[in-house]
């Protein structure tokens, strides 16, 4: 069970799509708050997509990613740096955009799957679906670029690497307290 199950057990369309616009709201502030790097900047992203596929399951974790996606396609600045349109759908970065969507309904997944309480679990649960994402991270930098195998892994990945298991174990923590407040409750 998710922690928005648990703490919305009859959620309405509504609620969904309230659920789903506010994702999209936190993705698009942790977009901005970047480290600018090149070519792919260190945002908060996937923070806010652990945090996502965590509490909302991997079904609705999955719909908030694909929405983000296509509001910043339609031109509304959620990417990084305030970009948008779909050159960062198919540039350097984009392996991470899209696999964004694949992080998030991993994430959702696995908690589905009873990765839900406790912190290891939790970890377990955002830090796997992080680690996977670099594969099309990399992989469409190296497309996009040219660069060399080794090349796009020390430019798209080796960096990110320590802010991945930082910001999983955030993730944990914080939807950790969500559970202990709820409980309380």
């Amino acid at each position: 069970m998710t922690l928005s199950q648990a703490a919305l057990p009859s959620r309405s369309l509504t609620t969904n799509t309230l659920m789903v616009l506010a994702g999209t709201v936190l993705l698009a502030l942790s977009a901005q708050i970047s480290v600018p790097m090149f070519p792919v900047p260190m945002t908060l992203q996937t923070l806010a997509i652990s945090l996502i596929g965590l509490t909302y399951g991997s079904r609705l974790a999955a719909v908030t990613l694909i929405a983000y996606l296509a509001e910043g396609a339609m031109g509304l600045p959620v990417f990084a740096n305030a970009s948008a349109g779909p050159a960062p759908l198919f540039g350097p970065t984009s392996g991470f955009l899209w696999g964004f969507v694949g992080m998030a309904w991993l994430t959702g997944f696995m908690v589905e799957r009873g990765f839900d309480r406790g912190f290891v679990k939790l970890f377990i649960a955002a830090i796997v679906p992080g680690m996977l994402l670099f594969v099309p991270g990399v992989a469409a930098l190296k497309l996009v670029t040219g660069l060399e195998w080794h090349a796009a892994m020390m430019a798209g990945m080796v960096p990110f690497l320590i802010g991945a298991v930082v910001k999983a174990a955030i993730a944990a923590m914080a939807v950790k307290a969500g559970w202990s407040m709820l409980d309380r409750r």
